[in-house]
């Protein structure tokens, strides 16, 4: 005798769930604009704002699970994702000058896993519905606070422990762009970031790999293999 469990539909429920989450993202992204427009009527900085209380309850973050050949499998609540280990869809954008050197950015100390440590110009996951694409625009514009034209390069697969039961296991998606301004940072996001030459950035993650994190130390890694950090 089948049960209305086994007639449910997965993806019906990946759909519905992707059309609730997008839902109360707009409305939380409409919220904080009408905000940060006022501000800047007042001339203050939008990166510079301490938003109120009301806007930090932003909406679950959720993440796309995949298999090993990056098929959709459904999506799940980000921090259940780490403390499961399931394997998810993530992107990260490694962006250079005409001078060769690469951008670095350090992200925030109040970061749930590798704070302060130094990374790759933007990293993070598409949402539900959202292409990588349109993804890697938008955190780079939230991260960072500049776009620039956008090309994947490869992709890997990593699994790496962090403190407090989390668990990093992306398929990720490595990105390359090119820049040539300086960047304006978001401070909940990134506590720094600089240029870096190629020759300089490598000894440097030899000497020091713990000022590093882990997906940065592996994919900068499989780009000197490739030979595209010449």
């Amino acid at each position: 005798m089948r049960t209305d469990r086994d007639t449910r539909n997965p993806a019906l429920s990946y759909q519905l769930s992707s059309i609730i989450y997008h839902l109360s993202s707009i409305i939380y992204q409409l919220s904080v604009i009408s905000y940060q427009l006022s501000a800047i009527k007042d001339h203050i900085s939008p990166h510079s704002l301490s938003l109120p209380h009301k806007f930090k309850l932003m909406p679950e973050e959720y993440v796309i699970l995949v298999d090993e050949k990056d098929n959709e499998t459904g999506v799940m609540e980000k921090m259940e994702a780490h403390e499961k280990a399931l394997l998810h869809r993530a992107f990260s954008i490694f962006v250079f000058n005409d001078a060769g050197q690469m951008m670095l950015q350090r992200r925030a100390h109040s970061k749930y896993h590798s704070p302060g440590l130094w990374t790759n110009t933007c990293c993070s996951h598409p949402r539900p519905g959202e292409s990588l694409a349109e993804a890697t625009q938008r955190r780079l514009v939230e991260e960072m606070g500049f776009s620039c034209k956008l090309e994947e390069v490869f992709s890997f697969i990593y699994r790496a422990g962090f403190d407090h039961g989390l668990t990093e296991h992306e398929f990720d998606h490595v990105f390359t762009g090119r820049y040539n301004g300086d960047p304006a940072i978001n401070p909940d996001e990134v506590a720094g970031w600089r240029w870096v030459s190629v020759p300089e950035l490598l000894e440097d993650v030899r000497n020091k790999p713990e000022a590093y994190t882990v997906w940065f130390r592996i994919a900068i890694g499989k780009m000197e293999e490739k030979r595209m950090l010449a």
